[in-house]
């Protein structure tokens, strides 16, 4: 409990996917949010927020709406309004939001920054090498061999990594980013480094700028197809907390990897407040950082959302206004959550947008399953359509991980979406576990 704290909010949440939705269902539950806002929106948010027809990364309009609605709060979702400065508009007009301001956005903006500054404050992460000339790079590659990991330094939807396995084909993804071809201007400039051979995690903190507080683990399944197959994703499933996660996992994970970053970059004139997202390799027990993001993970924040019991809105706000160290230690359910991902066929490649979706009411009758919305809307009739590539979120609740599986897919089952496909094994991993942990 934050004494004196704000109570009787209006909040506006920015962001349209599945994340947002998560976020909406929590905030909205907050007794501390008397009216919720979303910019822009889908087609599930609206049952829990007004919507508002502003893009996200409408930054001079979003600051606008927030100045003449009084609003008290702002969540920002994704992490492109992040980068381009959100909060600082919004700071300047006195206005708290949740995030980091984009010197410390810059984090996941630029994975060049972030690897150097794991190399500065001695933070555990894979070797790596920064590139914007073709020969220097494929020099790199030749002397590091293969496999080995290529990364646009910029944005790229969660998609700009490529884990080539041959030599040929890491110099090919060199040729195609450096062109433009692959991501833009985020690619103008690479990352290379070594492949790491271990479990991937994802383990998340919130910070204030000076302090943090542990917030929870998931694991996450990037490839499209099932066992693992296929090009990167934006996130085709995950589930929490991850099945390998242990008091020492995470004390390791805190001291090596989250406490010297949050030291660091406050060191770096650039404090971090908000969601400080790590991608962890965790290679013989050690935890390796593969990556930061500066935001809530999608699809990870669906499951975590199911599991905490606490306010969302008191974590949030402590956050935006540097006052973690007067939060409670935070609660959660003890049950496994399991989030499937439901893509438009074609993902990540192209796909068409405007399919219709039934079924969706029927999970309204289903205990412990929940539907997020991520790339929705609803057409002229009200029918509600795909706009997106990852599309719906099935989320189960259960004792056990296995149990949360079924539910899950239980849910998927229920959905009428012929132009849509998903995964049949997320989880698959941790039930594995279970399954040898039991023999």
């Amino acid at each position: 409990m934050v004494i004196g704290k704000k109570v009787d909010m209006k909040i506006l949440l920015v962001g349209s996917g599945g994340r947002e939705h998560a976020l909406a269902w929590a905030i909205a539950k907050s007794p501390r949010c008397s009216k919720l806002y979303c910019a822009p929106g889908n087609a599930g948010i609206e049952d829990q927020a007004e919507l508002v027809d502003i893009g996200a990364e409408d930054i001079k309009r979003l600051v606008a709406f927030a100045k003449s609605n009084a609003i008290d709060f702002v969540v920002v979702g994704p992490e492109a309004p992040l980068v381009d400065g959100l909060v600082d508009a919004l700071q300047k007009e006195d206005i708290p939001a949740f995030g980091p301001k984009a010197n410390a956005a810059i984090l996941e903006g630029s994975k060049g920054f972030m690897k150097d500054l794991c190399a500065k404050y001695n933070i555990p992460t894979a070797k790596y090498g920064r590139f914007h000339n073709l020969d220097k790079a494929t020099a790199f590659v030749h002397e590091l061999g293969a496999p080995i990991v290529i990364k646009a330094d910029g944005l790229a939807a969660g998609k700009g990594v490529i884990i080539a396995q041959t030599i040929d084909e890491a110099i090919e993804a060199i040729e195609d980013m450096l062109s433009g071809h692959a991501f833009g201007l985020a690619g103008s400039e690479l990352v290379i480094e070594e492949f790491m051979d271990g479990e991937e995690l994802s383990y998340f903190a919130i910070a204030d700028g000076k302090t943090f507080i542990p917030f929870a683990s998931a694991q996450d399944h990037k490839r499209v197809f099932d066992g693992d197959k296929g090009p990167n994703t934006g996130g085709m499933g995950a589930y929490s907390p991850a099945h390998f996660m242990t008091p020492e996992l995470e004390e390791k994970i805190i001291e090596t990897i989250i406490k010297p970053t949050v030291a660091g970059m406050e060191a770096e004139g650039c404090p971090f407040a908000g969601v400080l997202y790590a991608g962890l390799m965790v290679v013989d027990g050690t935890p390796k950082l593969i990556e930061y993001n500066a935001r809530f993970g999608d699809p990870e924040t669906q499951p975590i959302l199911m599991r905490l019991q606490s306010d969302i809105v008191d974590v949030l706000y402590a956050s935006a206004t540097q006052t973690l160290d007067t939060l409670a230690s935070l609660k959660w359910s003890d049950d496994a959550t399991l989030c499937v991902v439901m893509a438009a066929n074609g993902y990540p490649g192209a796909y068409e947008k405007g399919t219709p979706i039934s079924g969706l009411n029927a999970l309204n009758d289903m205990d412990d399953v929940r539907l997020f919305h991520a790339g929705t809307l609803k057409d002229n009739s009200g029918a509600v359509v795909n706009v997106g590539g990852r599309v719906l979120n099935i989320v189960g609740k259960a004792p056990t991980i296995e149990m949360a599986q079924k539910r899950a897919y239980e849910g998927v089952s229920k959905i009428d979406w012929p132009d849509g496909f998903c995964r049949s094994d997320i989880g698959w991993r941790a039930v594995k576990a279970l399954k040898e942990k039991a023999v």
